[in-house]
């Protein structure tokens, strides 16, 4: 740990602070469908909509700044990413439309956070940090944005009921616009060429051809449509429920905090035990914790017991799933093959986050979506099983030539 500090600590600090910028302000979302609802004369769709849309956007730009950011170096992309989302979280504070809503949380936001979180920031790492100490490190910079969640969440309130959810965004617009300055701890550049390297095109065909990305991938899909449901749509389900607003906060404020705990032992177990195997008994504690939420009572302690618990699993899965496709392809192309797997979790986030709007405004309750997001998480377990940790020929030829 010590040596993993000292030849890559300054990459590590400014990699965890951006993430957790960047997590922590789109971690509160939630926070401004309630107010923005009502304000507007709204439903729950509305705004659900413009935030899996800003999820989607996010996962199809995420392979195409991943590119960029293997080819030319991350920091040009976390830069006009920075940009982008400042501007987004800005213009929101005017949205006063279901379509400005859309442009601003939806378009501008989706593309700067494809350029402001994991795929490229944990590319950087990848690339920064020795093989051996590649899970532990990418666990720590997730962990860094957990901790973001966690931070930030008390703030965004607070900001909300000081001076307004307009406000609260112009304020959190000049806090993500920290990322800019924060670039320059990124010292990442593009692997030198030693003999023939793959072509994008090569690298993708590599990749296509191999079932354990797909299978990573279609697994990825069910983490997003988990997280952004819960994000968005869980204070509202604990209004729902008869308990204060606050309990909504708390509980996603506890899932960032034990978030952090829970990707950093991710991190830890990946460098030690096989990562498809620890991603499948995360999948399947989720159902375990889920359908245990919706068996008991629902009361204020029990949303803080699920907060705990589903913290602890919430984004274990990125350093596992991006630590694995590195050790299968390399960190050459990380950040543009983690960004195609990364696409496939925001497309889970689309669904997740509209679908919760949708069966609300149709049926009252949520207890639908909850239903599916426990089967979808037997079906990522079973996904992952399979699934086996070992680099793909042409990296065996090299490493035996080394």
């Amino acid at each position: 740990m010590t040596s993993m500090w000292r030849t890559c600590g300054w990459v590590l600090v400014g990699s965890a602070l951006i993430l957790a910028l960047s997590l922590g302000v789109r971690h509160g979302f939630g926070l401004f469908l309630a107010p923005m609802s009502a304000e507007f004369g709204w439903g729950r769709e509305t705004f659900a909509f413009a935030i899996a849309l800003q999820n989607l956007i996010w996962g199809l730009a995420q392979p195409f700044t991943g590119a960029l950011a293997d080819r030319f170096g991350a920091a040009k992309v976390v830069l006009v990413g920075g940009v982008l989302y400042a501007v987004g979280l800005i213009c929101m504070g005017f949205a006063d439309s279901g379509m400005t809503l859309s442009l601003s949380a939806g378009l501008l936001i989706g593309i700067g956070l494809s350029g402001t979180s994991f795929s490229v920031i944990l590319g950087v790492v990848g690339r920064a940090v020795p093989p051996e100490k590649r899970s532990m490190g990418m666990g720590i910079a997730s962990a860094a944005g957990s901790f973001g969640q966690f931070a930030m969440l008390p703030g965004t309130l607070g900001l909300i009921g000081w001076l307004g959810w307009s406000a609260a965004l112009l304020v959190l617009g000049l806090l993500v616009a920290l990322i800019v300055p924060l670039v320059s701890m990124l010292k990442d550049k593009p692997l030198p060429t030693l003999g023939h390297e793959q072509t994008l095109s090569e690298a993708l065909r590599e990749a296509c051809s191999h079932s354990g990305f797909w299978l990573l991938a279609f697994g990825f899909f069910v983490c997003g449509f988990q997280v952004v449901f819960i994000g968005v749509h869980l204070p509202a389900y604990l209004v729902d429920q008869h308990l204060p607003a606050s309990v909504g906060t708390t509980v996603l404020a506890l899932i960032g905090l034990f978030n952090i705990f829970g990707t950093y032992t991710a991190g830890w177990l990946g460098g030690r035990m096989s990562k498809p195997r620890l991603l499948t008994g995360l999948y399947l504690l989720r159902a375990v914790v889920i359908g245990l939420f919706l068996w008991a009572p629902v009361t204020t302690t029990t949303a803080y017991l699920f907060g705990m618990a589903m913290g602890f699993l919430w984004l274990s899965t990125v350093p596992l799933t991006n630590g694995t496709v590195a050790t299968l392809f390399g960190v050459r192309n990380l950040s543009m093959l983690g960004g195609i797997v990364f696409l496939f979790h925001q497309l889970g986030s689309f669904l997740g986050g509209w679908l919760g709007g949708v069966v609300y405004d149709r049926t009252g309750s949520y207890d639908l979506i909850w239903q599916v997001a426990i089967l979808l998480s037997l079906l990522a377990a079973a996904l992952n099983w399979p699934v086996r940790e070992r680099p793909v020929a042409r990296l065996q030829t090299q490493m035996s030539a080394i």
